[in-house]
């Protein structure tokens, strides 16, 4: 979807941030502008994710979990077998090498799941950046072995200890960072949201996954897949598969969210059931607010969707209703990963398991046997493991 004006999807986006903010900005718009049209920037991109990120990533049919969720035939997307373990890596590598390119020497990153810190760590290590990671309180306890992997990447990882201690502040802490620090520090932002050009940035750097899906199931079937699934937090997975099917109107977009433990406000982080327009992190677009209009706390069992807004383009593509959007519970989502763990040997990220549950939700229904469907795994489980166990959900 184009932006009808710069920086807009539709009617979502914009630039809401403090004036010290905007010189930065206009600086990283002008840099990726010019280096999506630079030959040696784009070789080089291009090299790595090959050569060191592991790409292009695998396109896997699962008949054995098609059986068990009694669906149609089921692609997965298998972002979880690059290097790290997710698609973080993707739109991570490509803007530490875009700070190389403007001189920076130091990388700042917030996380939830742990796997854009982890990401950024890396790839600050293998282009010799100092990395500083910022990571709610909870996230951190729930996600301990991927804050022990980015210390032993080199990085800093700092506790944030206010408001909720997930995501949503951690992005608070890195973007007071970057104000103060702009001059020889990045802000590698990891998802699809924020103030413009992050959304466009990293949807560009993401979109390497849909091209090559679209590749991979027409050189399989000869012809496009009936629906694109997957899970949608801030939505960077999403956007990445989504962006080469969304001018074939006939194949079904579909986000899912975090439904969480209840319907009630603060059990769950599905924004569109709510659907209020707000502002979050120099953004405009759909967030969970209470009634006083305030950002609304929220919950999942996945630390990487938990955050309380969306991106605008996927606000957008909401809006005009080219994507469909809906919410899978915890408890559907753990189910889903049991099962594609013991049907396929593939242990998917919580994150995932809810793009993988929709296919145990009524909804599901409006799949024929013969129809073909992808869903962009877009990470590996082994850092759920720990806290699922702690839990004893496993």
């Amino acid at each position: 979807m184009p932006n009808e004006k710069p920086g807009y999807f539709a009617n979502f986006g914009g630039c809401f941030v403090p004036e010290v903010l905007i010189s930065p900005l206009q600086e990283l718009q002008e840099t990726f502008t010019q280096l999506q049209n630079n030959p040696k920037f784009t070789e080089e991109f291009t090299q790595l994710l090959q050569n060191y990120v592991g790409r292009p990533t695998a396109l896997t049919e699962v008949k054995s979990f098609q059986k068990k969720v009694m669906g149609p035939r089921i692609f997965l997307k298998r972002e979880d077998l690059l290097h790290t373990g997710a698609h973080k890596i993707n739109n991570a590598l490509g803007q530490c090498l875009l700070a190389k390119f403007q001189g920076k020497t130091r990388i700042i990153a917030e996380t939830g799941a742990g796997q854009h810190g982890v990401a950024t760590a890396t790839a600050c290590a293998y282009l010799n950046l100092k990395c500083t990671v910022y990571m709610g309180a909870v996230d951190a306890k729930r996600q301990a072995p991927n804050v022990m992997k980015m210390q032993l990447l080199g990085a800093e990882v700092k506790i944030v200890e206010n408001g909720t201690q997930t995501l949503k502040d951690a992005v608070n802490e890195a973007l007071r960072d970057w104000a103060e620090n702009f001059s020889h520090t990045h802000y590698c932002l990891g998802s699809a949201l924020g103030p413009h050009p992050f959304p466009s940035m990293v949807a560009y750097f993401q979109s390497v996954i849909g091209r090559e899906a679209k590749q991979q199931i027409l050189k399989e079937c000869g012809h496009l897949p009936k629906a694109i699934i997957a899970c949608v937090g801030g939505g960077s997975n999403a956007i990445g598969i989504f962006s080469s099917f969304i001018e074939n109107t006939d194949v079904i977009l579909i986000g899912v969210e975090a439904g969480g433990k209840g319907d009630a406000l603060g059990e769950h982080a599905a924004r569109l059931k709510q659907a209020k327009i707000g502002v979050l992190h120099g953004t405009e677009t759909y967030v969970l607010q209470d009634e006083n209009g305030q950002i609304a706390n929220t919950y999942s069992i996945s630390a990487g969707l938990d955050y309380p807004a969306i991106g605008p383009q996927h606000a957008a593509l909401f809006q005009s209703k080219r994507a469909q959007y809906c919410s899978v519970g915890d408890e559907l989502a753990l189910t889903a990963f049991k099962y594609l763990s013991e049907s396929e040997g593939i242990i998917p990220a919580l994150e995932s398991s809810h793009a993988l549950a929709y296919f145990l939700t009524p909804a599901a229904q409006q799949f024929k046997s013969e129809d073909i469907v992808i869903v962009n795994l877009s990470g590996r489980g082994d850092k759920d493991l720990p806290e699922l166990f702690a839990r004893g959900l496993l």
